[in-house]
């Protein structure tokens, strides 16, 4: 993907973590990405809804910024994992009443942003 396009633009074509990686020339290992791509990019998400308010008007320095917060995303889950992250709320139950691990989540907190 080329970093030619404007934010807006490239937030309009980028589909994938690797697309996301590559066009703000965060280095990574496929392996990583591979089996944490969504809790990545729902990690970078998080961040930018944080931050979003801070950020410079000057798409370049924007554009630095992104890359920052996509990089820092990408490294929780190269030193941890999606179950320690607990990115998405599936991940942030606590064990039944009878001691087990089996506990439902509703679908209205699975997709809450």
């Amino acid at each position: 993907m080329e970093n030619t396009l404007s934010l807006d633009e490239a937030f309009d074509e980028l589909s994938s973590a690797e697309d996301f990686l590559a066009y703000f020339e965060v280095p990574y290992e496929p392996a990583v990405v591979q089996v944490n791509r969504l809790h990545i990019l729902q990690r970078f998400h998080d961040y930018l809804t944080r931050h979003v308010p801070q950020m410079p008007d000057d798409d370049a320095a924007a554009r630095a910024v992104y890359a920052g917060w996509l990089a820092r995303a990408y490294q929780d889950f190269v030193v941890s994992d999606a179950q320690t992250e607990k990115v998405f709320a599936v991940f942030q139950h606590a064990p039944n009443a009878s001691g087990g691990t089996t506990s439902f989540v509703s679908i209205d907190k699975v997709f809450q942003a």
